[in-house]
């Protein structure tokens, strides 16, 4: 006599399905949830909170999430044009939803500023984002 019903088992296949999440946007300026959204509006704001957390500084968020730009203030020009890029990268692999990220652009700017601007191809389409590391 079987314990588990027909189909149930260890060699059942597995199917995973990607549901769309609905994400609370944020208006920055009033500080209040504007609504709801998904798509590219929502992966926008998930892109924006990922490069406006420093990596391991809050406790609410794992280990993985955030990026680490603060090491990077005063260092030589080239050295944050080399490895600005990977740690982009590293801070975006944690979602799926990104593919990947191109186009950066380095300009300097007045007392030791550095403008960033790059791409961040996502399922839903493209984001062009940037950041700013500075003195």
């Amino acid at each position: 006599m079987s314990t588990l019903p027909q189909g149930v088992g260890i060699s059942a296949p597995i199917q995973y399905v990607d549901r769309p999440t609905n994400t609370f946007i944020i208006d920055w300026s009033s500080r209040q949830i504007a609504g709801t959204s998904t798509g590219l509006s929502a992966m926008r704001q998930a892109i924006e909170i990922i490069l406006a957390n420093e990596r391991f500084r809050w406790q609410i968020y794992s280990s993985n999430f955030g990026v680490e730009l603060e090491e990077l203030v005063g260092e030589d020009f080239s050295y944050i044009q080399s490895e600005l890029p990977r740690r982009i990268e590293e801070a975006f692999s944690v979602d799926n939803r990104i593919l990947s990220v191109d186009n950066y652009e380095f300009r300097r700017e007045a007392k030791g500023a550095m403008r960033v601007t790059f791409d961040v191809q996502t399922v839903y389409g493209t984001v062009q984002e940037e950041v700013v590391i500075s003195d």
